[in-house]
């Protein structure tokens, strides 16, 4: 996971800016006292910005999907490819998947953040085992966050206590599998495969809203509920009680059903009345030890089905798409903030009375977003400079940077917008 920690080491703050188009342009143009003819061309400046990304972010998703397609899950290994050239496309999927993570505002989850939240569990309120060594790459990626208080029952119920937890709004789960070797481990590979028809080489993308960042673990596909401490207390202590007596009594009267199946099998001498009715005793306590034993074992799947209810109650309604799927989620996403990353830079120096800096642009929007919106938001300045300085809407060094005037600038993306068409 590299990188993540650099990010969050920078800045924790989200980045995602989760307001409407619509209102981000009206914001820029009510706080700057636009009149009516400015704010005409700047509404027409913002359409053909949006026109343009678009165009831009149609290839990227085309590049997106094609990239995928031998990692795909529900499509059949088909085309034969070499280990080398597999390697190297799974590089350009990741590399790519990343990317358009980091411009939709996506910040990846470290490894020591996925570690503790394994460690710890809020709302689901069962002990879980998902082995990540099974898999080649498990990495996940998160934007926006909330403060949730949540009752957590204690006491077998008797009780409740109230517990304040972080949630993420958006969780992207991305899961490699291994691929297939001809080697005599790839049997147990394949045949754990199997059972969750999930293919070797495959790579799956899943998609969570509302996700505790207690229960990340859940998340994975090959999670599976196991006993803690307590459940087994529960149906252990119980099985030890009832299963004592049994063995007891049972154990006074074995050697003399041993006796009597001697007899019946021609094996020993006489046997007595008296010893008939104790074999039968016998039979009747092996019979209720036998019995007692299948009533434990189903109480403990019983137990284990309900814990695995309440995993996938908790997660089936929070998962929103998965794999190829995901796509066109991620592009529009990634158009819609590169937009208003762009608008909201374009604005704030369109506005400023004099040159800005890089950081001082940085500092106007977020005080922007917080006035406007109550937003507390990293603004990301250094991919809206790279957005307006492609398109050539702004001049000078990160000292000194100044917005194209607005008439100026609908020419230039009309230049950029033909150019776009003639590609």
């Amino acid at each position: 996971m590299v990188g993540a920690k650099e990010t969050a080491a920078t800045d924790r703050r989200d980045r995602f800016i989760p307001i409407r188009k619509s209102d981000v342009l009206d914001a820029v143009i009510s706080h700057g006292g636009l009149d009516d003819a400015q704010a005409a061309d700047l509404r027409h400046l913002a359409h053909m910005l949006g026109a343009i990304l678009h165009h831009e972010y149609f290839d990227e998703l085309d590049r997106l999907r094609d990239v995928y397609f031998d990692f795909d899950p529900e499509v059949p290994a088909g085309r034969h490819r070499s280990a080398q050239e597999l390697d190297t496309a799974y590089c350009n999927l990741t590399d790519e998947f990343v990317r358009v993570l980091g411009e939709a505002n996506f910040i990846e989850i470290s490894r020591d953040e996925i570690e503790r939240a394994f460690a710890e569990h809020a709302l689901v309120r069962v002990k879980l085992r998902a082995p990540v060594s099974d898999f080649r790459a498990v990495r996940m990626f998160r934007r926006g966050t909330h403060q949730e208080t949540i009752e957590v029952p204690m006491l077998y119920g008797l009780r409740r206590r109230k517990q304040d937890i972080e949630v993420y709004d958006d969780i992207i789960l991305m899961v490699a599998t291994r691929p297939d070797e001809p080697t005599k481990k790839k049997r147990k590979t394949a045949a754990w495969r199997g059972r969750n028809k999930i293919r070797g080489g495959a790579v799956l993308f899943k998609y969570f809203r509302h996700i505790a960042r207690f229960d990340l673990e859940a998340l994975l596909p090959n999670v599976r509920v196991v006993m803690g401490l307590r459940e087994q207390l529960t149906l252990g202590v119980p099985a030890l009680v009832g299963g004592v007596p049994i063995l007891l009594k049972l154990a006074s009267t074995l050697t003399v059903l041993f006796i009597v199946a001697g007899f019946y099998l021609g094996l020993s001498g006489t046997v007595h009345d008296n010893d008939t009715e104790q074999a039968l005793a016998a039979l009747s306590g092996l019979f209720a030890l036998g019995a007692f034993i299948l009533r434990q074992w189903g109480n403990f799947h019983r137990q284990s089905l309900i814990h695995q209810k309440q995993v996938t109650d908790n997660i089936y309604f929070r998962n929103v798409n998965n794999n190829s799927g995901i796509f066109n989620y991620l592009i529009g996403e990634a158009e819609d903030q590169d937009w208003k990353e762009a608008v909201l830079a374009y604005g704030g120096l369109l506005l400023a009375s004099v040159p800005l800096s890089r950081a001082a642009l940085g500092s106007h929007v977020e005080e922007l977003l917080q006035q406007m919106f109550g937003l507390g938001r990293a603004f990301n300045i250094d991919e809206a400079l790279i957005r307006l300085r492609e398109f050539g809407l702004v001049s000078g060094d990160d000292e000194s940077l100044s917005a194209l005037p607005l008439p100026e600038a609908i020419a230039q993306l009309d230049r950029v917008w033909a150019n776009a068409l003639r590609a």
